[in-house]
């Protein structure tokens, strides 16, 4: 079955008129918006982690534990864990107890994360940023499979027959988040772990190749693709009318994105290039439903996808628009969606 979830990283940047959320109120908000996916039939809702002045998501299996309390069926992930610099045995823990609160709807989106605040806040050197990732990764599998782990690493203390707990009452899901480079597909396929391809820019075409190869090494490695479903993970938001989901987006969209890319070198995001972004062959699912599940099916066509996640807000959006964009996306995009592709 075709899962449509959403996905946010509890963002603080001012309102269009130049107003900030208190953290507090933000994630209040956030609960708010994660009990009402749950209400209209949404399939995953991920929480991602970051350690800046822009977000209030440092800690998603706190914010998790929380909305598990207000949920029923909704898939609570992380989205996702910055496993480099956190230590595997708490990831798996914490997860675990999710997982028990929750019966049964955790998840762990593992990834190196975009941003670097979390290394040197937690004394790791970006010089083994690799390195890092692909060792914790390799503990916290070991932890998932066995309740007693012997394990031997350069960055982590070793661990000798030792037994980490609570042990959830089933295999605990773990994705690969991927922001398109071809050693984390492989890398992904190689462990025969579900893969979630974030899509944050340019046209989705050139994203192919990449579900390609992830496919093609998994076969070459022995997994049963069956079991190895593939998330887009990409911005979107929506609204009763096209126009209107586009000015009430883009305020807090450009002032976000280019806030990052003044940090990294980009050049600041236009209206116009924004609006192109929004059509077909963009990257931005922001319209009215029509739009979004036109959108959705032209992207399955080509990743033949199980999963689809939208963070429906890059930067601040008033919380009534935000709960309006859920229920629009809960009540009309899913259904049509799984219609189509169930037909």
């Amino acid at each position: 079955m075709f899962e449509l979830g959403i996905y946010s990283f509890a963002e603080l940047t001012p309102n269009a008129a130049g107003q900030k959320t208190s953290p507090r109120e933000r994630l209040h908000n956030l609960v708010e918006t994660i009990a009402l996916a749950d209400q209209v039939g949404l399939d995953v809702f991920g929480v991602g982690e970051h350690h800046r002045p822009d977000f209030a998501s440092s800690a998603p299996a706190v914010i998790l534990a929380h909305a598990a309390a207000r949920t029923q069926h909704i898939k609570l992930s992380s989205a996702v864990t910055v496993l480099s610099s956190d230590d595997p045995v708490r990831v798996f823990q914490q997860y675990a107890t999710l997982d028990l609160l929750s019966d049964g709807r955790a998840e762990i989106m593992a990834g190196r994360g975009s941003f670097i605040e979390s290394f040197p806040l937690f004394g790791f050197d970006l010089h083994d940023y690799d390195e890092l990732f692909a060792e914790k990764l390799d503990l916290l599998l070991k932890l998932r499979d066995s309740e007693r782990v012997t394990w031997r690493g350069k960055h982590r203390a070793a661990i000798d027959d030792m037994g980490v707990y609570p042990r959830p009452e089933r295999q605990l899901p773990v994705w690969i988040a991927v922001g398109g480079t071809p050693q984390s597909v492989v890398r992904a396929a190689t462990l025969g772990l579900p893969m979630a391809l974030a899509i944050i820019g340019g046209m989705p075409e050139r994203f192919k190749p990449y579900v390609e190869l992830y496919r093609e090494t998994a076969v070459e490695a022995g997994h049963d693709l069956a079991q190895l479903p593939v998330s887009i993970n990409a911005h979107g938001f929506l609204a009763d009318d096209s126009k209107q989901a586009a000015d009430i987006y883009f305020p807090g969209f450009s002032l976000m994105m280019n806030r990052i890319g003044r940090e990294r070198g980009w050049s600041s995001i236009t209206r116009q290039q924004f609006e192109a972004s929004r059509g077909l062959r963009g990257s931005d699912f922001v319209g009215t439903p029509d739009e979004v599940i036109e959108k959705i099916l032209f992207q399955h066509s080509l990743f033949k996808h199980q999963r689809m996640l939208l963070q429906l807000g890059v930067g601040t959006v008033p919380h009534a628009a935000m709960l309006r964009a859920v229920e629009l996306l809960g009540t009309v995009v899913a259904p049509a969606v799984r219609r189509e592709l169930h037909a």
